[in-house]
Protein backbone atom coordinates (compact mmCIF):
# COMPACT_ATOMS: atom_id res chain seq x y z
CA UNK A 1 0.00 0.00 0.00
CA UNK A 2 1.06 3.30 -0.63
CA UNK A 3 2.00 5.97 2.07
CA UNK A 4 0.25 9.44 1.90
CA UNK A 5 3.93 11.12 0.45
CA UNK A 6 3.59 9.15 -2.73
CA UNK A 7 0.75 9.17 -3.46
CA UNK A 8 0.67 12.95 -3.61
CA UNK A 9 3.62 12.88 -5.27
CA UNK A 10 2.12 10.69 -8.13
CA UNK A 11 -1.01 12.67 -8.45
CA UNK A 12 1.33 15.69 -8.64
CA UNK A 13 3.39 14.28 -10.99
CA UNK A 14 0.46 13.50 -13.31
CA UNK A 15 -0.73 16.75 -13.21
CA UNK A 16 1.89 18.61 -14.27
CA UNK A 17 2.77 16.00 -16.99
CA UNK A 18 -0.86 16.78 -18.46
CA UNK A 19 -0.09 20.57 -18.28
CA UNK A 20 3.17 20.47 -19.44
CA UNK A 21 2.06 18.35 -22.51
CA UNK A 22 -0.74 21.10 -22.70
CA UNK A 23 0.92 24.15 -22.49
CA UNK A 24 3.84 23.31 -24.19
CA UNK A 25 1.56 22.05 -27.33
CA UNK A 26 0.26 25.33 -27.23
CA UNK A 27 3.44 27.34 -26.99
CA UNK A 28 4.55 25.06 -29.72
CA UNK A 29 2.39 26.13 -32.01
CA UNK A 30 1.90 30.09 -30.96
CA UNK A 31 5.90 29.75 -31.83
CA UNK A 32 5.19 28.35 -34.93
CA UNK A 33 2.40 31.00 -36.03
CA UNK A 34 4.39 33.77 -34.97
CA UNK A 35 7.59 32.45 -36.44
CA UNK A 36 5.56 31.62 -39.76
CA UNK A 37 4.21 35.21 -39.57
CA UNK A 38 7.81 36.58 -38.78
CA UNK A 39 8.57 34.55 -42.19
CA UNK A 40 6.23 36.29 -44.29
CA UNK A 41 6.54 39.79 -43.48
CA UNK A 42 11.14 38.88 -44.01
CA UNK A 43 9.49 37.13 -47.49
CA UNK A 44 7.16 40.48 -48.26
CA UNK A 45 10.21 42.56 -47.65
CA UNK A 46 12.44 40.37 -49.83
CA UNK A 47 10.44 40.60 -52.77
CA UNK A 48 9.97 44.40 -52.47
CA UNK A 49 13.59 44.62 -52.62
CA UNK A 50 13.60 42.62 -55.85
CA UNK A 51 11.24 44.82 -57.47
CA UNK A 52 13.74 47.46 -57.76
CA UNK A 53 16.14 44.87 -59.62
CA UNK A 54 13.72 43.62 -62.54
CA UNK A 55 13.80 44.79 -65.64
CA UNK A 56 11.89 43.38 -68.30
CA UNK A 57 14.69 42.70 -70.50
CA UNK A 58 16.51 40.97 -68.05
CA UNK A 59 17.31 36.82 -68.11
CA UNK A 60 14.55 36.28 -65.19
CA UNK A 61 16.25 32.59 -64.60
CA UNK A 62 19.53 33.88 -64.49
CA UNK A 63 17.74 36.52 -62.11
CA UNK A 64 16.22 34.02 -59.87
CA UNK A 65 19.59 32.08 -59.40
CA UNK A 66 21.35 34.85 -58.09
CA UNK A 67 18.67 35.89 -55.75
CA UNK A 68 18.71 32.04 -54.39
CA UNK A 69 22.11 32.45 -53.91
CA UNK A 70 21.89 35.99 -51.93
CA UNK A 71 18.70 34.74 -49.65
CA UNK A 72 18.99 31.04 -49.28
CA UNK A 73 15.08 31.05 -50.76
CA UNK A 74 13.11 29.76 -53.98
CA UNK A 75 12.52 32.36 -56.33
CA UNK A 76 9.82 32.28 -59.43
CA UNK A 77 9.13 34.86 -61.85
CA UNK A 78 5.69 34.78 -63.40
CA UNK A 79 3.35 36.77 -66.11
CA UNK A 80 0.04 37.83 -65.55
CA UNK A 81 -1.19 34.95 -67.87
CA UNK A 82 0.07 33.04 -65.38
CA UNK A 83 3.13 31.34 -67.50
CA UNK A 84 6.68 30.62 -65.66
CA UNK A 85 9.22 32.99 -66.88
CA UNK A 86 11.91 32.06 -63.96
CA UNK A 87 12.43 29.84 -61.89
CA UNK A 88 15.61 28.95 -59.10
CA UNK A 89 14.72 25.17 -58.55
CA UNK A 90 13.65 23.83 -61.55
CA UNK A 91 14.03 23.88 -65.69
CA UNK A 92 10.73 26.09 -66.25
CA UNK A 93 9.68 24.91 -69.70
CA UNK A 94 9.16 21.34 -67.36
CA UNK A 95 6.44 23.21 -65.12
CA UNK A 96 2.73 23.90 -65.30
CA UNK A 97 1.03 27.32 -65.41
CA UNK A 98 0.27 29.21 -62.15
CA UNK A 99 -2.05 31.43 -62.65
CA UNK A 100 -4.63 29.24 -60.41
CA UNK A 101 -2.03 29.12 -57.55
CA UNK A 102 -3.55 30.16 -54.48
CA UNK A 103 -0.80 32.89 -53.62
CA UNK A 104 -0.59 34.53 -57.41
CA UNK A 105 -4.31 34.54 -56.78
CA UNK A 106 -4.43 36.33 -54.18
CA UNK A 107 -1.96 38.61 -54.73
CA UNK A 108 -3.61 39.60 -58.01
CA UNK A 109 -6.30 41.02 -55.46
CA UNK A 110 -4.48 42.27 -52.76
CA UNK A 111 -0.88 43.06 -53.75
CA UNK A 112 0.54 39.99 -51.90
CA UNK A 113 -0.55 36.65 -51.45
CA UNK A 114 0.75 33.13 -49.01
CA UNK A 115 -0.01 29.68 -48.68
CA UNK A 116 1.25 26.38 -47.12
CA UNK A 117 0.84 23.66 -49.41
CA UNK A 118 3.24 20.65 -50.75
CA UNK A 119 5.08 21.66 -53.98
CA UNK A 120 4.32 19.28 -57.03
CA UNK A 121 7.35 20.55 -58.73
CA UNK A 122 10.12 19.71 -55.42
CA UNK A 123 7.57 17.40 -53.89
CA UNK A 124 8.12 19.46 -50.60
CA UNK A 125 6.00 21.14 -47.95
CA UNK A 126 6.67 24.58 -48.90
CA UNK A 127 5.79 28.09 -47.43
CA UNK A 128 4.57 30.37 -50.43
CA UNK A 129 4.61 34.26 -50.68
CA UNK A 130 4.43 36.32 -53.98
CA UNK A 131 3.44 40.09 -54.47
CA UNK A 132 2.70 41.79 -57.72
CA UNK A 133 4.14 44.63 -59.73
CA UNK A 134 4.02 46.27 -63.04
CA UNK A 135 6.72 46.82 -65.28
CA UNK A 136 5.52 49.15 -68.12
CA UNK A 137 1.88 48.53 -68.00
CA UNK A 138 1.94 44.54 -67.84
CA UNK A 139 1.88 43.00 -64.24
CA UNK A 140 4.15 40.03 -63.00
CA UNK A 141 4.24 38.02 -59.88
CA UNK A 142 7.25 37.45 -58.09
CA UNK A 143 7.29 34.53 -55.94
CA UNK A 144 9.58 33.18 -53.13
CA UNK A 145 8.99 30.32 -51.08
CA UNK A 146 10.58 28.51 -48.08
CA UNK A 147 10.62 24.64 -46.92
CA UNK A 148 8.94 24.13 -43.95
CA UNK A 149 11.10 21.76 -43.02
CA UNK A 150 13.75 23.75 -41.89
CA UNK A 151 11.14 26.45 -40.38
CA UNK A 152 9.70 22.89 -38.00
CA UNK A 153 13.43 22.32 -37.21
CA UNK A 154 14.45 26.24 -35.88
CA UNK A 155 10.93 25.47 -33.81
CA UNK A 156 12.31 22.13 -32.38
CA UNK A 157 15.85 23.69 -31.50
CA UNK A 158 14.24 26.89 -29.98
CA UNK A 159 11.54 24.52 -28.35
CA UNK A 160 14.19 22.28 -26.78
CA UNK A 161 15.80 24.84 -25.16
CA UNK A 162 12.04 26.67 -23.55
CA UNK A 163 11.26 22.58 -22.33
CA UNK A 164 14.60 22.32 -20.61
CA UNK A 165 13.80 25.71 -18.44
CA UNK A 166 10.42 23.84 -17.66
CA UNK A 167 11.61 20.39 -16.71
CA UNK A 168 14.38 22.24 -14.21
CA UNK A 169 11.52 24.20 -12.42
CA UNK A 170 9.08 21.23 -12.27
CA UNK A 171 11.82 19.37 -10.90
CA UNK A 172 12.65 21.99 -8.44
CA UNK A 173 9.23 22.36 -7.79
CA UNK A 174 8.63 18.44 -7.06
CA UNK A 175 11.11 18.75 -4.55
CA UNK A 176 9.87 21.08 -2.10
CA UNK A 177 6.21 19.09 -3.03
CA UNK A 178 7.64 15.69 -2.06
CA UNK A 179 9.50 17.41 1.20
CA UNK A 180 5.82 19.25 2.64
CA UNK A 181 4.55 15.35 1.62
CA UNK A 182 7.06 13.62 4.29
CA UNK A 183 5.91 16.13 6.81
CA UNK A 184 2.26 15.77 6.29
CA UNK A 185 3.01 12.25 6.00
CA UNK A 186 4.56 12.16 9.70
CA UNK A 187 1.74 14.56 11.46
CA UNK A 188 -0.67 12.06 9.79
CA UNK A 189 0.80 9.09 10.87
CA UNK A 190 0.62 10.52 14.56
CA UNK A 191 -3.04 11.49 14.35
CA UNK A 192 -3.63 7.64 13.22
CA UNK A 193 -1.91 6.19 16.31
CA UNK A 194 -3.97 8.58 18.44
CA UNK A 195 -7.04 7.02 16.70
CA UNK A 196 -6.00 3.18 17.22
CA UNK A 197 -5.24 4.02 21.09
CA UNK A 198 -8.80 5.58 20.84
CA UNK A 199 -10.03 2.70 19.74
CA UNK A 200 -8.34 -0.17 22.13
CA UNK A 201 -9.99 2.68 24.50
CA UNK A 202 -6.08 3.11 25.94
CA UNK A 203 -6.32 6.21 28.81
CA UNK A 204 -4.55 8.92 26.46
CA UNK A 205 -7.18 11.09 25.13
CA UNK A 206 -4.99 14.70 24.25
CA UNK A 207 -3.18 15.14 21.25
CA UNK A 208 -1.67 18.73 19.69
CA UNK A 209 -0.03 19.61 16.01
CA UNK A 210 1.95 22.70 15.28
CA UNK A 211 2.31 21.52 11.99
CA UNK A 212 -0.08 23.54 10.60
CA UNK A 213 -3.68 25.99 11.48
CA UNK A 214 -5.34 22.73 9.91
CA UNK A 215 -4.04 20.19 12.06
CA UNK A 216 -3.96 22.14 14.67
CA UNK A 217 -7.86 22.39 14.56
CA UNK A 218 -8.21 18.73 13.86
CA UNK A 219 -6.08 17.69 16.96
CA UNK A 220 -7.90 20.01 19.05
CA UNK A 221 -11.69 18.24 17.68
CA UNK A 222 -9.68 14.95 18.07
CA UNK A 223 -9.16 15.48 21.60
CA UNK A 224 -12.77 17.05 22.06
CA UNK A 225 -14.17 13.54 20.80
CA UNK A 226 -12.11 11.36 22.47
CA UNK A 227 -13.35 13.18 26.05
CA UNK A 228 -16.86 12.79 24.56
CA UNK A 229 -16.62 9.03 23.98
CA UNK A 230 -14.97 8.34 26.95
CA UNK A 231 -18.27 9.76 29.01
CA UNK A 232 -20.48 7.83 26.88
CA UNK A 233 -18.75 4.93 27.02
CA UNK A 234 -19.89 5.06 30.85
CA UNK A 235 -23.62 5.44 30.05
CA UNK A 236 -23.40 2.45 28.17
CA UNK A 237 -25.44 0.34 30.77
CA UNK A 238 -28.74 2.79 30.68
CA UNK A 239 -28.81 2.37 26.55
CA UNK A 240 -28.60 -1.55 27.06
CA UNK A 241 -31.82 -1.80 28.25
CA UNK A 242 -33.35 0.72 26.26
CA UNK A 243 -32.42 -1.09 23.22
CA UNK A 244 -33.99 -4.36 25.10
CA UNK A 245 -37.28 -2.52 25.05
CA UNK A 246 -36.81 -1.42 21.48
CA UNK A 247 -35.97 -5.34 20.35
CA UNK A 248 -39.02 -6.35 21.98
CA UNK A 249 -41.40 -3.44 19.80
CA UNK A 250 -40.24 -4.91 17.04
CA UNK A 251 -41.29 -8.22 18.28
CA UNK A 252 -45.03 -6.82 18.84
CA UNK A 253 -45.68 -5.50 15.59
CA UNK A 254 -43.65 -8.41 13.83
CA UNK A 255 -46.85 -10.62 15.51
CA UNK A 256 -49.54 -7.84 15.02
CA UNK A 257 -48.59 -7.68 11.22
CA UNK A 258 -49.22 -12.16 11.38
CA UNK A 259 -52.35 -11.44 12.89
CA UNK A 260 -53.57 -9.06 10.37
CA UNK A 261 -52.76 -11.48 7.80
CA UNK A 262 -54.74 -14.64 9.25
CA UNK A 263 -57.61 -12.18 10.08
CA UNK A 264 -60.51 -13.41 8.06
CA UNK A 265 -60.22 -16.98 8.98
CA UNK A 266 -59.41 -15.55 12.41
CA UNK A 267 -63.28 -14.16 11.68
CA UNK A 268 -64.64 -16.76 10.97
CA UNK A 269 -64.02 -19.91 13.04
CA UNK A 270 -64.20 -16.84 16.34
CA UNK A 271 -67.82 -15.89 15.64
CA UNK A 272 -68.80 -19.28 14.15
CA UNK A 273 -67.18 -21.26 17.49
CA UNK A 274 -69.23 -18.00 19.93
CA UNK A 275 -72.31 -18.96 18.25
CA UNK A 276 -72.14 -22.93 19.13
CA UNK A 277 -71.03 -22.76 22.59
CA UNK A 278 -73.73 -20.15 23.46
CA UNK A 279 -77.63 -21.31 22.24
CA UNK A 280 -78.94 -18.30 24.40
CA UNK A 281 -77.22 -15.57 22.43
CA UNK A 282 -79.35 -12.47 21.46
CA UNK A 283 -80.56 -12.35 18.59
CA UNK A 284 -79.46 -8.77 17.73
CA UNK A 285 -75.91 -10.41 18.43
CA UNK A 286 -76.36 -13.15 16.92
CA UNK A 287 -77.48 -11.30 13.42
CA UNK A 288 -74.25 -9.03 13.78
CA UNK A 289 -71.85 -12.27 14.34
CA UNK A 290 -73.32 -13.57 11.07
CA UNK A 291 -73.11 -10.38 9.18
CA UNK A 292 -69.38 -10.42 10.10
CA UNK A 293 -68.58 -14.09 9.16
CA UNK A 294 -70.88 -13.38 5.79
CA UNK A 295 -68.37 -10.79 5.24
CA UNK A 296 -65.36 -12.22 5.54
CA UNK A 297 -66.59 -15.46 3.42
CA UNK A 298 -67.29 -13.51 0.94
CA UNK A 299 -63.91 -12.02 0.46
CA UNK A 300 -62.81 -15.62 0.82
CA UNK A 301 -65.66 -16.45 -1.97
CA UNK A 302 -64.64 -13.55 -4.39
CA UNK A 303 -60.93 -14.95 -4.23
CA UNK A 304 -61.96 -18.47 -5.35
CA UNK A 305 -64.69 -17.62 -7.92
CA UNK A 306 -61.04 -14.94 -8.93
CA UNK A 307 -59.24 -17.96 -9.36
CA UNK A 308 -61.89 -20.23 -10.96
CA UNK A 309 -62.75 -17.73 -13.79
CA UNK A 310 -58.95 -17.70 -14.09
CA UNK A 311 -58.38 -21.26 -14.75
CA UNK A 312 -61.33 -21.37 -16.75
CA UNK A 313 -60.44 -18.38 -19.43
CA UNK A 314 -56.83 -20.12 -19.30
CA UNK A 315 -58.26 -23.29 -20.30
CA UNK A 316 -61.18 -21.85 -22.77
CA UNK A 317 -63.27 -24.05 -20.65
CA UNK A 318 -66.03 -21.14 -20.56
CA UNK A 319 -69.42 -20.72 -22.36
CA UNK A 320 -70.02 -17.44 -24.00
CA UNK A 321 -73.15 -15.66 -24.45
CA UNK A 322 -72.77 -12.75 -27.20
CA UNK A 323 -75.21 -10.03 -27.63
CA UNK A 324 -75.83 -6.90 -28.88
CA UNK A 325 -75.50 -3.96 -26.77
CA UNK A 326 -74.57 -0.31 -25.56
CA UNK A 327 -70.80 0.07 -24.87
CA UNK A 328 -71.41 2.92 -23.05
CA UNK A 329 -74.16 1.39 -21.00
CA UNK A 330 -72.08 -1.40 -19.73
CA UNK A 331 -68.67 1.02 -18.59
CA UNK A 332 -71.55 3.62 -17.04
CA UNK A 333 -72.63 0.10 -14.79
CA UNK A 334 -69.68 -0.86 -14.34
CA UNK A 335 -68.62 2.74 -12.89
CA UNK A 336 -71.40 3.26 -10.94
CA UNK A 337 -70.85 -0.18 -9.19
CA UNK A 338 -67.27 0.58 -8.42
CA UNK A 339 -68.50 4.31 -7.09
CA UNK A 340 -70.23 2.62 -3.95
CA UNK A 341 -66.84 1.20 -3.32
CA UNK A 342 -64.77 4.47 -3.78
CA UNK A 343 -67.38 6.85 -2.87
CA UNK A 344 -64.88 10.07 -2.77
CA UNK A 345 -63.31 8.98 -6.33
CA UNK A 346 -63.98 10.58 -9.52
CA UNK A 347 -64.56 8.43 -12.39
CA UNK A 348 -65.06 10.52 -15.82
CA UNK A 349 -66.87 9.20 -19.06
CA UNK A 350 -66.08 11.11 -22.48
CA UNK A 351 -68.45 9.87 -24.40
CA UNK A 352 -66.86 10.36 -27.79
CA UNK A 353 -68.64 7.88 -29.90
CA UNK A 354 -71.27 5.37 -28.76
CA UNK A 355 -70.50 1.83 -30.33
CA UNK A 356 -72.96 -0.58 -30.12
CA UNK A 357 -70.92 -4.32 -29.27
CA UNK A 358 -71.78 -7.50 -29.83
CA UNK A 359 -69.85 -9.65 -26.74
CA UNK A 360 -70.77 -11.54 -23.79
CA UNK A 361 -71.67 -8.80 -21.78
CA UNK A 362 -71.17 -10.31 -18.04
CA UNK A 363 -67.74 -11.05 -19.57
CA UNK A 364 -66.66 -7.75 -21.24
CA UNK A 365 -68.33 -6.04 -17.78
CA UNK A 366 -65.77 -8.19 -15.69
CA UNK A 367 -62.72 -6.72 -17.75
CA UNK A 368 -63.81 -3.07 -17.96
CA UNK A 369 -64.13 -3.50 -14.36
CA UNK A 370 -61.22 -4.74 -13.86
CA UNK A 371 -59.41 -1.76 -15.32
CA UNK A 372 -60.99 0.74 -14.07
CA UNK A 373 -60.82 -0.53 -10.33
CA UNK A 374 -57.10 -1.15 -10.96
CA UNK A 375 -57.14 2.49 -12.20
CA UNK A 376 -58.75 3.82 -9.13
CA UNK A 377 -56.31 1.75 -7.04
CA UNK A 378 -53.22 3.05 -8.51
CA UNK A 379 -54.17 6.69 -8.47
CA UNK A 380 -55.35 9.61 -6.75
CA UNK A 381 -56.95 11.67 -8.80
CA UNK A 382 -59.83 10.76 -10.80
CA UNK A 383 -59.76 8.32 -13.39
CA UNK A 384 -60.90 8.93 -17.04
CA UNK A 385 -62.93 6.94 -19.24
CA UNK A 386 -63.25 7.36 -22.77
CA UNK A 387 -65.09 5.67 -25.59
CA UNK A 388 -63.85 5.90 -29.32
CA UNK A 389 -65.13 4.40 -32.56
CA UNK A 390 -62.24 1.94 -32.43
CA UNK A 391 -61.04 1.65 -28.64
CA UNK A 392 -61.98 2.00 -25.06
CA UNK A 393 -59.37 3.90 -23.08
CA UNK A 394 -59.54 3.61 -19.31
CA UNK A 395 -56.32 6.41 -18.19
CA UNK A 396 -55.18 7.50 -15.00
CA UNK A 397 -52.01 9.51 -13.08
CA UNK A 398 -50.91 7.06 -10.79
CA UNK A 399 -47.67 5.44 -10.46
CA UNK A 400 -47.45 4.18 -13.41
CA UNK A 401 -45.17 1.33 -15.02
CA UNK A 402 -41.91 1.16 -16.27
CA UNK A 403 -41.21 -1.36 -19.39
CA UNK A 404 -40.00 -4.30 -17.85
CA UNK A 405 -43.90 -4.13 -15.49
CA UNK A 406 -45.32 -3.84 -18.92
CA UNK A 407 -44.46 -6.63 -20.51
CA UNK A 408 -44.99 -8.81 -17.52
CA UNK A 409 -48.50 -7.56 -16.39
CA UNK A 410 -50.66 -9.40 -17.87
CA UNK A 411 -48.83 -12.67 -16.55
CA UNK A 412 -50.29 -14.75 -13.69
CA UNK A 413 -50.00 -14.09 -10.12
CA UNK A 414 -47.85 -10.73 -11.26
CA UNK A 415 -47.97 -8.06 -9.11
CA UNK A 416 -46.60 -4.32 -9.50
CA UNK A 417 -47.13 -3.22 -6.28
CA UNK A 418 -45.69 -4.24 -2.39
CA UNK A 419 -47.66 -1.92 -1.24
CA UNK A 420 -49.44 -3.44 2.42
CA UNK A 421 -52.85 -2.48 1.12
CA UNK A 422 -52.66 -4.65 -2.18
CA UNK A 423 -54.13 -7.85 -1.29
CA UNK A 424 -55.15 -9.14 -4.67
CA UNK A 425 -53.96 -12.43 -6.39
CA UNK A 426 -52.37 -10.65 -9.10
CA UNK A 427 -54.82 -11.91 -11.83
CA UNK A 428 -57.10 -8.89 -12.56
CA UNK A 429 -55.32 -7.97 -15.95
CA UNK A 430 -54.66 -11.60 -16.89
CA UNK A 431 -58.12 -12.27 -16.67
CA UNK A 432 -58.99 -9.14 -18.78
CA UNK A 433 -56.33 -10.01 -21.37
CA UNK A 434 -57.70 -13.59 -21.50
CA UNK A 435 -61.43 -12.28 -21.80
CA UNK A 436 -60.32 -9.46 -24.44
CA UNK A 437 -58.41 -12.65 -26.57
CA UNK A 438 -61.61 -14.45 -26.11
CA UNK A 439 -63.26 -11.57 -27.92
CA UNK A 440 -60.72 -11.08 -30.66
CA UNK A 441 -60.27 -7.61 -29.07
CA UNK A 442 -56.66 -6.38 -28.18
CA UNK A 443 -55.30 -4.83 -25.30
CA UNK A 444 -52.41 -1.53 -25.60
CA UNK A 445 -50.75 -0.30 -22.49
CA UNK A 446 -49.40 3.18 -22.53
CA UNK A 447 -47.14 3.81 -19.13
CA UNK A 448 -44.66 6.31 -17.90
CA UNK A 449 -42.95 5.85 -14.57
CA UNK A 450 -44.55 8.05 -12.21
CA UNK A 451 -46.85 9.79 -14.82
CA UNK A 452 -49.58 7.52 -15.00
CA UNK A 453 -50.70 5.30 -16.71
CA UNK A 454 -53.45 4.32 -20.10
CA UNK A 455 -55.01 1.11 -21.05
CA UNK A 456 -56.85 0.59 -24.36
CA UNK A 457 -59.33 -1.92 -25.52
CA UNK A 458 -58.72 -2.32 -29.14
CA UNK A 459 -61.97 -3.80 -31.00
CA UNK A 460 -60.85 -4.67 -34.14
CA UNK A 461 -57.26 -5.36 -34.73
Amino acid sequence: MLKLHQIYFRRLFLLFAVLFVIVGGVIYYRMQDLYISNIKEALKEDIKLIELSVDMTKDFDKLAKRIKKDLGVRVTFVDESGKVLGESDKDRTTMDNHKYRPEIMQAKKEGFGSSVRRSATLNKNLLYMAGSYKVKGKMLFIRLSKEIKKIHSHLLTLGGKIAFVLILFVLILFYIIYTIGKDIEKEVNKIAKFLINLTKKKKKLHITSEFSEEFYKITKLLTKVANILSKRDKQKAKYTAKLKSSNKQKDDIISAISHEFKNPITVINGYSKTLLDDESIDKQIERKFLEKIYQNGQKLTELIDTLRLSIKLEGKNIKTNFTKFSLYDLVAECADSLKTSYKDRDIVIKKEFDKEIEADRVLLGVAISNLIENAVKYSEDSVEITIDKDFLSVKDEGIGLDQKEIKNITKKFYRVSKNSWDNSLGLGLNIVSNILELHGFGLEIVSEKDKGSEFRVIFER
